[in-house]
């Protein structure tokens, strides 16, 4: 009997424990959110703003070793020649390269003895409505690449671009013939759009409607102001979700199954600081890029006009590395495959890894699918090693 109540003693315990484990946690993960977030913690500089935009650089790290994806790596004791800059899309926050201490891009390249910049593209308004492709590729892109070289020192740059900051990258390239920009790697950029599944299917039947309006009326999407354009964050944060409907879902789904679950929690709060807090696209961007990348599927073609100009890929001879994710439902392989086709790179490499549009970035397989082939890719092609900077 003595047993009995001693085990049920102990199971109420138990009980009890989970119980305050799982209002502790779902108080928190409402009420307290921001306390449980572990992005944004590798420190930089800022070494040049303007009223928009930043640049972000990295300096090095006086620890011997940082944790990578549950394992304690070494710092690299030297630093590459060339320099990498991250060129992000428009729309996100900077959280997602540097979303958890164990699993930052930007905290694994610079352990790995990159010089490691991004811009920061801020938090555009509808005052900023009529930036636009040009205003991106042939106007502030220039000016802070410009500013990365002047504090590295050195002309020839690496640079990383995701999903639209691929695309930049690439029409950077092909619009300046820029010789100086010696490695590329792209990351979910569309290429040929209308060869992305659905995506593709939307963007062929708003084409032909588009192209059937225009020639009854004569309308132009290029003719309407682009401020009627102007995309407000919690429309880009409900878009991105809706392009993976049942995975948000079922995150949802997952962290009330697993709230008692610390771990898991403080995991799910940090994603949602990414997901949650998306900023506004420019109304010039989304004229172009739905007029000229999805709806006119002109990069299938080769060439893409940014403003009065059109930048052709047959420009582009930087060592290319491209990357697509095989779940991926907004940029498919087929849609990226095209990329291969068009660039004039002698060195150019086309890989498919596991996840979706944001998986093969800042994913749970990312570190392991792409950023140690990505580092090595771009070791073997950045120069030798110098001695290390000191921290400012």
């Amino acid at each position: 009997m003595a047993s009995l109540i001693q085990s049920a003693i102990r199971q109420s315990r138990a009980v009890s424990h989970q119980v305050r484990n799982y209002t502790g946690n779902a108080f928190d993960r409402v009420f307290r959110a921001a306390s449980l977030v572990q992005a944004g913690q590798t420190p930089f500089e800022v070494i040049h703003r303007d009223s928009l935009v930043s640049l972000r650089y990295y300096p090095p790290f006086l620890d011997a070793t940082i944790e990578f994806d549950g394992e304690m790596i070494p710092v690299e004791a030297g630093t590459y020649l060339t320099p990498i800059v991250i060129v992000p899309p428009l729309a996100i926050n900077m959280l997602i390269y540097d979303l958890f201490p164990q699993r930052s891009l930007v905290r694994y390249l610079r352990a790995r003895g990159f010089e490691v910049y991004l811009i920061d593209w801020g938090t555009p308004t509808r005052d900023h409505s009529h930036y636009n492709l040009h205003t991106y590729v042939a106007e502030l892109l220039p000016q802070y690449l410009d500013r990365v070289r002047a504090h590295s020192g050195e002309p020839a740059l690496s640079l990383h671009g995701w999903s639209l900051g691929g695309m930049f990258t690439l029409f950077y390239a092909a619009l300046s013939r820029d010789q100086h920009i010696r490695n590329a790697i792209i990351l979910g950029s569309p290429i040929d759009t209308h060869a992305s599944g659905l995506m593709g299917l939307m963007s062929q039947g708003f084409d032909k409607l588009a192209r059937a309006v225009h020639r009854r009326t004569g309308l132009l999407l290029h003719d309407m102001r682009p401020d009627w354009f102007h995309s407000p964050g919690w429309l880009n944060t409900i878009g991105f979700k809706l392009t993976n409907p049942i995975g948000s879902l079922a995150g949802y789904w997952e962290l009330v199954v697993r709230l008692s679950d610390r771990e898991f929690v403080t995991s799910h709060a940090t994603t949602s600081a990414f997901l949650d807090r998306m900023v506004a696209y420019p109304g010039g961007i989304v004229q172009d890029t739905m007029v000229r990348v999805w709806l006119g599927n002109q990069l299938s073609r080769g060439k893409i006009q940014v403003g009065d100009d059109y930048a052709h890929l047959e420009n582009v001879n930087a060592n290319l590395l491209a990357i697509a994710g095989d779940s991926d439902t907004m940029v498919t392989p087929d849609a990226a495959r095209r990329v291969m086709d068009h660039v004039s790179s002698r060195d150019k490499t086309f890989r498919v890894i596991p996840g979706g549009h944001m998986g093969i970035l800042a994913g749970s397989n990312a570190p392991r699918a792409s950023w140690v082939e990505m580092a090595d890719w771009l070791a073997a092609r950045s120069g030798r090693q110098i001695p290390k900077r000191a921290s400012a």
